[in-house]
């Protein structure tokens, strides 16, 4: 395995590429949202379960443990009763915040021209998506 600061060329296109594993990351509509909401700062589970509509407390715990893995997230226990848990993006997470802040501003923006489009898809009865 080659050290994190060894110089090596990725290439997302390649079959076996580790990059791959990022882009699957990111491509979860989960992360992104929760992303999203952590680049205003840090948040605690159930405020991020309330902003965050129609994600499960298992999926968002899942979500979580897996950005904290990926070292975009860190979580910080409090010595509280009960324990306070808060998340917060990390430096390496905080490079996604342009980047996603674009991307769901994009969503916002396009979503009537992407409906109008399916609609006119299927009226014309061209086949399944």
């Amino acid at each position: 395995m080659m050290p994190p600061d060894a110089m090596f060329e990725y290439d997302v296109y390649e079959q076996r590429c580790p990059t791959r594993l990022v882009l699957d990351r990111l491509a979860d509509k989960w992360v992104v949202l929760l992303l999203g909401r952590l680049g205003s700062g840090p948040r605690r589970f159930n405020q991020l379960r309330r902003e965050v509509q129609g994600v499960s407390q298992k999926v968002l715990s899942q979500t979580l443990k897996k950005l904290e893995r990926d070292g975009l997230v860190e979580r910080r226990a409090f010595p509280t009763v009960p324990v306070t848990v808060e998340y917060e993006l990390t430096p390496l997470g905080r490079t996604l915040a342009v980047p996603l802040a674009a991307l769901a501003d994009w969503a916002e923006t396009h979503i009537e021209s992407v409906l109008a489009a399916q609609q006119q898809y299927d009226a014309a009865g061209t086949g399944s998506p």
